[in-house]
Order: C-alpha cells, then structure tokens, then sequence
C-alpha cells in the first residue's frame, strides 16, 4: 500500500477538504480521524496547517495495510451527511481518487453503500483490521502475514503465499488461545487440534446441542477449511518438498479461506466477550 510522494500530496489535499467539492475537516477533526489508526495526537494551539499535518500522516501509514481503511473512511458517505456546502457527489470524488491512486496500482470500487480499495493487479484479498492499536501484537502479527501474502502473490511466489496464508491462521488461534488459557501448550505445528483447542474456548463446539443445525454445517466447514489449509500447506507449500505445483487460483484461495477464517474468528471473540461469555483460564 505504498503511496507515491505524489499521491500523498493530492490526497491529503482531498482528506482535509481543500479540494473544491470535498467535504471540509477542521483541525479536530483530521486529529479524531487519524487517531483511529493509532496516533495520538491532541489539537492544542500550535497545530500545524490542516494540509501539513494530513499530509505528515499519510506519508507516516503509507506501506501499511490501513491505507485501505483510510481510503474507504475518505469515501464514506456519511461525511457529505452534514455539509455546509455545495459538493461533489460521491461518485466523483471517487472518480478523482482513482485518476490519483492509479499510479500506486490501487482502485476504489463500490460495494454497496461504500467504496473499498483494491489493487489493480487484482484483488486478493480484502482485510477488516480486528484491532487498529499499533501496540496490538495481534494486529501486527496478522498485518505482516497480509502484506506477505499479497506481496508473495503478486510476484508469483505462489507456494510462499500458501504457506503465509497458513501461518496467518496459525498465529491467529495460538494469540486467541493464550488470551483465554494462560496455560496453553506451546504451539506444536498441528494446527487442527490448535483449532478444536480455540473452537471449544470460544464456545463453538458443533457438538453442543443448543446450535442450530445450519450453524453445526458452517462450524464442521470452518474445521474443513482448517484441515485443508494445513494439507494444502503440506502438499503444496514451500514448507515441506512440494509434491504440487500451486498455480495463482490456489494460492488466492488459500488466502481468501485464511480470511474468512480470521474475520470469524475475531468477530466471535469479540462478540463472546460483550455478552460476557468468555471466561479465561485460571
């Protein structure tokens, strides 16, 4: 996600509303805006002009995964809710955005009431970061297994992507796991009774009886997808003597299943711990 020195000029221009038609932000509100991604800025007296301190930020995030985030927040059409002015609508605005970020390889694109980046090289896979704190080893762990996946992709490196795509799961269960039992094992490679390991911290057992039966399927297919990634890792990764050569579709789905994993995953610890269910380990 690497932004050119160019791109970063004009866009900061198009995040602080100093392009004609953009919705405007005030100091406060670059600060509430870039502190979503991990800075702790406070707007006092002294703070630099409203383009500057866009400007230093993007140039700060450029290379990282959250350049997505910031793209589909810039677009997002709540911000045109409370104009004081006469605006671009969001199509064109969007529209200015890809004449800029083409060059960086990266399109916008409408998914329903919201647009989201890709890369034009084709999309591989499509992140919700679970946690936006730097200091987050959970985040940084999952980030850098995203960008090697997507970097090992694009340069072909399709057995490298699997294993990635692997170790992204892996690393996934074991932080999960430790969060919720102190007394966890060490991690021994076998990922699928890792995963019987998490799925039963995470009260996901399909055994349990009050599951509906179409939720039984979903969770017996997320325990295949585990399987299979640690299989397909095995036969067809750069871990072990490849017995399969994996072309690019391969290499995207594994990565793509990684994904759908990951969200599922998160989204459940997450839910589990509102509700107040999650217990940890004594």
């Amino acid at each position: 996600m690497k932004l050119s020195p160019f791109t970063i000029k004009y866009l900061a221009k198009m995040v602080s509303g100093d392009t004609e038609g953009w919705p405007y932000r005030r100091g406060p509100d670059l600060v509430k805006l870039f502190n979503q991604y991990g800075f702790r800025d406070v707007y006092e007296q002294g703070f630099p002009t409203r383009y500057i301190f866009a400007e230093d930020k993007l140039k700060a995030i450029s290379g990282q995964v959250i350049v997505k985030e910031l793209l589909k927040d810039l677009l997002d059409p709540r911000n045109w809710m409370d104009a004081q002015k006469e605006l671009k609508s969001i199509d064109e605005c969007a529209a200015q955005v890809n004449e800029l970020i083409k060059y960086d390889n990266l399109e916008m694109v409408k998914d329903g009431l919201y647009y989201k980046a890709r890369e034009l090289s084709g999309s591989i896979i499509t992140v919700e970061v679970p946690f936006r704190k730097a200091s987050d080893i959970t985040e940084i762990a999952i980030e850098e297994q995203i960008h090697k996946c997507r970097d090992k992709i694009t340069s072909g490196d399709y057995d490298g992507a699997i294993t990635n795509a692997r170790s992204l799961v892996e690393t996934l269960l074991t932080s999960i796991e430790k969060e919720l039992d102190p007394s966890a094992p060490e991690p021994d490679g076998d990922m699928v009774r890792l995963y019987t390991r998490v799925r039963g911290l995470l009260n996901l057992d399909p055994g349990r009886k009050d599951i509906s039966d179409a939720l039984k399927q979903v969770l017996t297919g997320l325990a295949s997808i585990i399987h299979g990634l640690a299989t397909m890792r095995n036969k067809m990764s750069d871990a072990h003597a490849t017995s399969y050569k994996p072309a690019r579709h391969h290499a995207k789905l594994a990565v793509n299943a990684a994904k759908t994993v990951a969200d599922f995953m998160f989204e459940t610890m997450a839910y589990q711990k509102a509700a107040g269910r999650l217990k940890p380990k004594q």
